[in-house]
């Protein structure tokens, strides 16, 4: 029962069995002998985020995944300028006044603090250039993560666009001139191993860097191919872990 615990913190997506976020905090509440939950919110529309915060009235924080980040925004009562400069949200602070109620909800993206220092010791002075694959929550965080880093990024998606490319595209030139290569979409994400993005792999080389935002399976098929050509790769194990560092010190900001 979840009114035992002091504080119930959570992730709001659909779907989630491939979370990591419940195991992870559950485990630290348990090793630092905090009162607290995290729970699972399947929930199959935005609009069910409504009785997520009804029912939890010791509610304290939130985590938002697929397909929400965006389309939380307009439930949420302030966001934090960086949030607010992306347009995508992957933590609620929920902030409560001395009688208990909910005084606002406030956004936060802590995506673009763990895709920066996950990123960072990989980078060699001839990564200039990035290839964003989706144009999503997450793609947010990385395109303005690579421009605080000095990157210039641009978009791949399935459809046209005056701010992106289509894969069709992606010439050998266009790979040779952008070196980073992000999979923000879910295309391999298990279930669905046997999926990738239609990039063209063998114009990749030893001097790319590609990384897959996702994290189960270890190795994607995305990174398995982008290695055959000399690729680094790098999985999104290490985001997810700093991002959850990033959330866990936002819900305890006195800010």
């Amino acid at each position: 029962m979840l009114q035992e615990f002091q504080q119930i913190y959570g992730l709001i997506g659909y779907p989630l069995g491939h979370s990591f976020s419940q195991d992870f905090f559950n485990q630290k509440f348990e090793a630092e002998d905090i009162n607290a939950r995290y729970v699972n919110f399947e929930i199959p529309t935005i609009e069910d985020f409504i009785s997520v915060v009804a029912r939890n009235p010791v509610l304290a924080g939130l985590n938002v995944t697929i397909p929400y980040k965006e389309k939380v925004i307009p439930y949420l009562d302030e966001l934090d300028p960086e949030a607010a400069a992306i347009g995508a949200v992957n933590v609620i602070k929920v902030m409560r006044n001395d009688r208990g109620d909910i005084a606002s909800l406030k956004g936060y993206n802590s995506d673009i603090i763990g895709f920066t220092d996950s990123i960072r010791a990989f980078l060699k002075p001839y990564h200039k250039k990035a290839l964003v694959l989706g144009t999503g929550g997450a793609a947010k965080a990385v395109r303005q993560a690579f421009i605080n880093l000095g990157i210039e990024p641009v978009y791949v998606s399935r459809t046209a666009g005056d701010d992106r490319l289509t894969y069709a595209q992606l010439t050998p030139e266009i790979m040779a001139e952008h070196k980073v290569v992000v999979n923000t979409t879910p295309l391999g994400m298990y279930p669905h191993i046997d999926e990738c993005p239609d990039i063209p792999y063998g114009s990749l080389t030893p001097e790319h860097l590609c990384y897959d935002l996702l994290y189960n399976p270890d190795v994607t098929l995305f990174m398995r191919k982008s290695a055959e050509h000399g690729a680094v790769t790098k999985n999104g194990l290490e985001m997810l872990l700093m991002q959850a560092f990033a959330a866990w010190n936002i819900w305890h900001s006195k800010r």
